[in-house]
């Protein structure tokens, strides 16, 4: 498919949730909408597959024949069922039941079947935790299928379902819907929800354009950028990953140069977005294997992997970016005074929790890694406890560039930002000269 038809298509899905959300606010329309795509994703791709693992004995159904193909296989091989469902966890990893694939929801949802809201609620909770090895508890936690915001009565629920989900199944019959087309449609609606979002967006979205700058940063060699992408990166972490766009923005550069990513890590405090990025990882083809993302604060470093004290059994990225909520208040502790992020470096105030999150993602950088983060142009001259622990980071020669980006490029504010770029390691190629920062100077490359 073309990039004009993947964003016709994107533009298509977003007309249809424009029309039917009604009076239903758009960020609870969202959660909705982006759910049934992703159903429709995970079941075309199951069918798809069982298709080619039963081969002759899938059943071929006319096209007056409203039955499921896999669910009449299901009735008249029952003894076969079980070794056929670990078969499809073998290859595709998951296993949908054939009630609760998109295609027997659509047509539920065309004869107005009473039954459809109450499937969808077992469907949903089937893929949570038995249709994954690894469970995928609360993926649908905040789609409240019993929402008044749905309708006052179930009848009403399931009327106003029906219509969504048939306007949805017309929407994109005319569109390919591979994984790559699908991810794309998914990305193009989190971007509109999030412009009417405001303040909002900024808890789980980074403007493309934006994530494309550091994700081209931090692919490139750290040693010698000027010899192009690396081939592999073994980890890459996003500890504040919101959606999860930024991370697949890494992935997909490094792919488009004929490399790998090993696996991909992230972290999100908020529950709905921390949902919304389990699905983008699979709405882009990724396997339940290739990826990890995990629900806590990461000020407070919630998470048992970025825990451990040996530091010879200490995880390490090849690449990490973030964009974490911008001068984020936060009560620090004495014990986060000897936290082995913070020890080296210093605590951040209680008014701009910048810097700690900037000091937790440089503590897990590989030696031959590279960070970029965004945080708001303050941390480059504010004085106190900022200026001590940015002096010292350019003492020890990590704060490898800077770059000063302009005002109003983010929906959630106006303020002006800068990309941080660190390393472990600089090679003499990096570090040409000496760079010195006070708190009445900015060092900054502008991007227009």
């Amino acid at each position: 498919m073309t990039q004009k038809q993947q964003q016709q298509l994107g533009k298509t899905l977003w007309n249809i949730a424009d029309q039917l959300r009604g009076a239903m606010n758009a960020d609870d329309f969202r959660d909705y909408m982006l759910s049934f795509l992703f159903l429709r994703y995970l079941s075309f791709n199951y069918e798809e597959s069982a298709k080619k693992e039963l081969g002759a004995d899938y059943p071929k159904l006319n096209e007056k024949d409203r039955r499921i193909p896999l669910a009449v296989w299901y009735n008249e091989n029952d003894t076969d069922v079980k070794e056929f469902e670990e078969q499809m966890r073998k290859k595709v990893h998951y296993v949908i039941r054939p009630d609760h694939l998109w295609s027997n929801i659509t047509e539920l949802a065309r004869v107005q079947d009473d039954l459809l809201l109450e499937t969808l609620e077992e469907g949903f909770r089937y893929i949570e935790n038995k249709s994954f090895a690894d469970s995928f508890q609360g993926l649908f936690s905040e789609i409240n299928l019993s929402s008044d915001k749905l309708g006052k009565t179930p009848k009403e629920r399931n009327k106003k379902l029906c219509a969504i989900i048939q306007k949805i199944a017309d929407g994109i019959a005319d569109f390919s819907t591979d994984s790559d087309t699908l991810g794309d449609a998914y990305e193009y609606l989190i971007g509109q929800f999030a412009a009417g979002s405001g303040k909002k967006a900024g808890e789980f979205y980074t403007p493309q354009q934006i994530s494309t700058i550091l994700s081209e940063i931090v692919t490139l060699d750290s040693q010698d950028p000027t010899s192009g992408k690396k081939k592999k990166l073994d980890k890459v972490l996003d500890f504040a990953c919101g959606s999860g766009s930024l991370l697949l923005n890494v992935r997909k550069r490094i792919k488009d140069n004929g490399g790998s990513v090993g696996k991909i890590y992230g972290q999100e405090n908020n529950i709905t977005t921390y949902n919304l990025a389990r699905m983008n990882m699979l709405l882009h083809g990724m396997k339940d294997t290739e990826f990890e993302i995990f629900h806590g604060d990461t000020l407070y470093n919630h998470w048992d992997l970025l825990n451990e004290m040996n530091p010879a059994k200490k995880i390490e990225f090849d690449a990490i970016v973030a964009n974490p909520p911008f001068s984020l208040r936060w009560e620090p502790n004495d014990t986060l005074g000897d936290d082995f992020r913070f020890k080296g470096y210093g605590l951040a105030p209680k008014s701009a929790a910048d810097f700690a999150f900037l000091l937790h993602g440089f503590h897990f950088l590989g030696k031959e890694g590279t960070m970029a983060i965004i945080l708001p142009h303050g941390v480059l001259f504010r004085g106190g406890a900022e200026e001590r622990i940015r002096t010292k980071l350019l003492k020890d020669n990590h704060i490898d560039t800077v770059i000063g980006l302009p005002s109003n490029l983010f929906y959630s504010t106006g303020i002006p930002v800068c990309i941080l770029v660190l390393k472990n390691a600089r090679s003499k190629m990096t570090c040409c000269s000496s760079m010195q920062v006070s708190s009445s100077k900015r060092v900054s490359a502008k991007i227009r």
